[in-house]
């Protein structure tokens, strides 16, 4: 199979998942590898869970309103190729976190833009949890709406989190002018007791594998457990994205290095039969390429 039917094969994967989880909110793999176990309730609050083998993951919407990612983000998609997809009114999103269990291991995956109606306290709160009970929180990059849960006003969230972020993106954000970074600066002083920096490659706590996916920004991580493929902001506008990888939104940083990422990445997790895991895919907040 080439590339072109690759992306097109998973384009339409993608299109009949969003109409069946508007019909139901719920998923069922034709190989059980990956069940839901979502009540309704939680449906509604999108948070949504998942199985696969020894791995437990979760997905919680931190964004309160149904998103759309504005076409204005993506440069240069023709009009002919939005009315071929169905995305003059945007592209379906979301602004996500992903609680994993694996072992003795809870890990947090980013915390959302912590926005006054930001929605990952109520998600945790559903499962029976609270962000004292998060033991590991990894990010994936330092972007504001994935490291903006961290802080509430100057104080911690999460009070017992050892934070992981890699050591590539630190170490760029540092080197950034002060009016670009002083969020970051603000948020890894307070948790500068717990905070770790990976390379990639490593293997964190949880057996969880750290990737290289730089492009969107400096030290941009995805992050494997088992089956699981967390990857981060590895796409943006996921209807459009699948099928033309090579369209970035304006918040890649690098986007030449971003496309190749991209493609790479969907490679790897269609040749190892990985469900993935995105920040801004729209619910039921995963996707499998087949």
């Amino acid at each position: 199979m080439d590339k072109n039917d690759l992306m097109k094969g998973i384009g339409l994967w993608l299109v009949s998942l969003f109409m069946l989880s508007a019909c139901n909110g719920k998923i069922k793999k034709e190989t059980n590898q990956a069940v839901s176990d979502s009540t309704e309730t939680r449906a509604v609050l999108g948070v949504n869970t998942l199985r696969l083998d020894s791995v437990k993951v979760t997905w919680i919407r931190d964004n309160a309103r149904e998103k759309l990612m504005p076409l204005s983000l993506f440069a240069g998609v023709p009009d002919s190729l939005v009315d071929k997809l169905s995305l003059r009114e945007g592209i379906p999103s979301s602004v996500s976190a992903f609680l994993v269990e694996t072992g003795d291991a809870r890990v947090l995956f980013d915390t959302g833009l912590g926005a006054s109606d930001s929605r990952l306290t109520e998600g945790l709160k559903s499962l029976g949890l609270v962000p004292a009970d998060i033991r590991y929180l990894y990010l994936t990059h330092f972007h504001g709406d994935h490291i903006g849960g961290m802080l509430k006003g100057d104080s911690v969230v999460f009070p017992n989190a050892e934070v992981y972020a890699s050591r590539v993106e630190y170490e760029a954000w540092m080197k950034m002018p002060d009016e670009r970074k002083a969020q970051v600066v603000k948020t890894m002083e307070r948790y500068r007791e717990r905070l770790h920096l990976f390379e990639f490659g490593d293997t964190l706590p949880g057996g969880v594998t750290a990737i290289d996916a730089v492009g969107h920004t400096p030290g941009h991580t995805v992050f494997l457990a088992g089956k699981l493929l967390i990857i981060a902001d590895l796409m943006h506008g996921a209807a459009l994205q699948t099928r033309y990888p090579e369209y970035c939104p304006s918040y890649d940083m690098d986007k030449e290095e971003a496309v190749k990422s991209r493609i790479r990445v969907l490679k790897y997790a269609e040749e190892n039969g990985l469900t993935m895991a995105g920040m801004h895919l729209p619910a039921p907040g995963f996707l499998t390429m087949e």
